[in-house]
């Protein structure tokens, strides 16, 4: 299903399964920005998003899974509000480790 900005030209997320707790931006989003999801009320971002990244459809609790594509994809590292970024920051796989660039890393040192 595609929803439309609030200036209802361009599409801003793409809810992809009616039970997805997150949606996926179609375009880099700014900070302030609304977005509507039939059934919901508007949502407001709370940080920028790049395309392609994922965003809190409603609050999520710290350990819930979070849905995409209606499967889980991993779970909340910690509580998440509406509008929030979803990435690696606060969420954790459930089946593989998560990487982050603050991870330390291994192998040859380059000099």
């Amino acid at each position: 299903m595609l929803f439309t900005s609030d200036d209802k030209k361009l599409r801003s997320v793409l809810h992809l399964a009616p039970e997805d707790n997150v949606v996926v931006a179609c375009r880099d989003l700014k900070p302030g920005e609304f977005f509507e999801i039939m059934g919901h009320s508007p949502i407001k971002l709370h940080q920028r998003i790049l395309i392609g990244h994922k965003v809190a459809l409603r609050a999520i609790k710290k350990s819930e899974k979070i849905v995409k594509f209606g499967m889980p994809i991993g779970s909340a590292a910690e509580d998440i509000s509406p509008g929030n970024h979803v990435h690696t920051h606060n969420m954790q796989s459930d089946y593989i480790p998560t990487h982050t660039l603050e991870s330390p890393r291994t192998g040859p040192e380059v000099l």
